[in-house]
């Protein structure tokens, strides 16, 4: 089951892109947009990512961070962001257990073929670290735009 509307985000420590860590908590007094995303360096999450970061700005001044988040390891993640100059945590969900809290790690079908995978997905956290906006199967495209129009209006 994903998150809603007006739960509490669940809080995590985990792995990020550099050796670093990081946990939802600390990021309490702010807003946070944070995004699942398949797998790094992929056409679709490339350009998810870097509509993210070209919009960084505007998240910032809407008090905001963004955050991605895939199953990828964090060397991974350091070679995405290196490549694409992405300005923004990537946290490495190695075991799934943030996928598996915010209700995206799901059956897909492609092709027939039934796997496990995940949902691309935003949720945008406020200051008080309840969730205000869930949005699943994202379209690339204008996302961002979305998402900062959403905040904006809160």
């Amino acid at each position: 089951m994903s998150l809603e509307a007006g739960a509490t985000a669940p809080d995590f420590t985990a792995p990020t892109d550099g050796g670093g860590t990081l946990s939802l908590s600390s990021l309490r007094g702010k807003n946070v947009i944070l995004y699942f995303y398949p797998k790094d360096d992929t056409p679709g999450c490339t350009r998810e990512a870097c509509a993210f970061h070209a919009a960084a700005p505007d998240f910032s001044k809407a008090d905001a961070v963004v955050l991605g988040v895939s199953k990828d390891d964090a060397k991974q993640h350091d070679k995405f962001k290196q490549k694409y100059g992405l300005g923004f945590p990537l946290i490495a969900d190695l075991d799934g257990k943030i996928c598996e809290a915010y209700g995206v790690w799901v059956e897909k079908l492609n092709y027939g073929k039934k796997y496990m995978g995940i949902d691309r997905s935003t949720f945008l956290i406020d200051k008080q670290g309840l969730v205000r906006k869930v949005w699943h199967k994202v379209k690339v495209d204008g996302h961002a735009d979305k998402v900062l129009e959403t905040l904006k209006a809160l």
